[in-house]
């Protein structure tokens, strides 16, 4: 075999795997989490077990939305914030569902962070207004990490914070989780020219 055919090979081989490996990983994850979910509730009729799943928990968040009932889930929530250690980590777990899926969403609001004159980092504004701490002249940044769920959360200047105007957080989320290797969208490229980027 030449050499030329064996490079051809090679190259054809790192394609598959560009393309075979995403699919294989998002795929198996997606299998885990609802094989997860499937065995909460053990039904040996495979999909049962989610589907009820799905169902609890959405006559659950149907009762919450009606007077009567809300109140019973407001006094249960009452409960759990007096437990020690325990009102700490729902509170935490209920914060952080709400950042992506409440009303009051953080992670919609993607920011340029200013750190010296020739460097900056790309991250989200959960907090504008840290008055009740005694630190009305910053906000509050999280950075999350490549190649990684989990990130840090800084207290910044405001004068150091750009908002990124017209650009989509999922988009900067996905570009920052894979360590900027994500294509950005065109309207990225461009608001680093303009004049649309504002001071907080």
């Amino acid at each position: 075999m030449s050499n030329f055919t064996s490079k051809r090979i090679f190259g054809y081989f790192l394609r598959g795997l560009l393309f075979v490996v995403p699919f294989a990983v998002t795929g198996y994850i997606i299998f885990l989490a609802v094989q997860f979910l499937d065995n909460i509730i053990p039904i040996n009729i495979p999909g049962l077990g989610i589907l009820f799943m799905l169902l609890i928990v959405t006559a659950v968040g149907y009762m919450t939305s009606i007077f009567l009932t809300r109140s019973i889930f407001e006094e249960l929530e009452k409960i759990v914030f007096k437990i020690p250690l325990v009102n700490i980590l729902y509170t935490s777990i209920k914060d952080l569902m709400s950042a992506f899926v409440g009303d009051k969403k953080k992670f919609n609001t993607p920011i340029v962070v200013k750190l010296s004159d020739n460097m900056s980092r790309l991250g989200f504004m959960t907090q504008d207004d840290l008055s009740p701490i005694g630190e009305a002249e910053m906000v509050s940044v999280y950075f999350p990490h490549s190649y990684n769920f989990s990130g840090n959360l800084y207290l910044v200047p405001k004068e150091n914070v750009r908002v990124l105007k017209n650009v989509n957080s999922t988009e900067i989320m996905k570009f920052i989780v894979s360590g900027g290797v994500s294509q950005l969208p065109q309207p990225f490229g461009q608001q680093r020219t303009s004049e649309d980027q504002t001071q907080i």
